[in-house]
């Protein structure tokens, strides 16, 4: 027998040799790995979420016609159903204007209308401006197309001149490509500090 026809002999017991064993380590191997992972939910948290059409982390990022920021986010929100209103929780909001400003809205909770261009800060509203002045009320109204607000209620405040006080707070442009003011009405009251204004 030469030697070419040893090898071919040779090669024929060889080679399924080697196929068995790499079979048998891909079966070894899988053995090693860990197939009861645990999910980091728990099924009454899947079956709520999927009851309640729960959705994690939204986030909303627009801007006004005139080009400004506006950002939306809350730590869940649900769907909604057999009539009641979606609702999100832990509602949060950034508008950055075209000056360089920024208001940061802060809420309990609230409700996102991008269809109406409009979104609802509801409970413990919080609302900061870069220029010093912070303002709580329990409702605010906003809108997504331009930098506009309204409170249809009481709001408590304070600034660079003190504390204080108003039936309503409105906050937008007065003329079409003019800056963003804040109005205070119906019953403003001010406790005046020369201390903090001179700072």
């Amino acid at each position: 027998m030469d030697r070419y026809s040893r090898m071919v002999q040779f090669l024929k017991v060889l080679l399924p040799l080697a196929a068995i064993l790499m079979l048998s380590t891909v079966f070894l191997l899988s053995r090693s790995i860990e197939t009861n992972v645990s999910v980091p939910f728990t099924q009454q948290d899947i079956d709520e979420r999927l009851a309640g059409q729960v959705v994690t982390q939204p986030n909303y990022r627009g801007t006004t016609r005139k080009g400004e920021d506006v950002q939306i986010e809350a730590t869940q929100a649900t769907q909604g159903t057999n009539g009641s209103v979606p609702t999100a929780s832990e509602f949060q909001g950034r508008f950055g204007l075209l000056s360089g400003g920024i208001i940061t809205l802060d809420s309990n909770s609230g409700l996102i209308r991008p269809d109406q261009g409009t979104a609802t800060f509801v409970g413990d509203v919080v609302i900061t401006t870069t220029d010093g002045i912070q303002v709580t009320t329990d409702l605010l109204n906003t809108s997504l197309d331009e930098i506009r607000g309204d409170t249809p209620g009481q709001v408590n405040g304070t600034g660079v001149i003190g504390d204080f006080s108003a039936g309503r707070m409105t906050f937008g442009t007065e003329k079409k490509d003019g800056p963003v003011h804040i109005l205070f009405t119906d019953g403003v009251k001010l406790v005046y500090e020369p201390t903090k204004a001179e700072r």
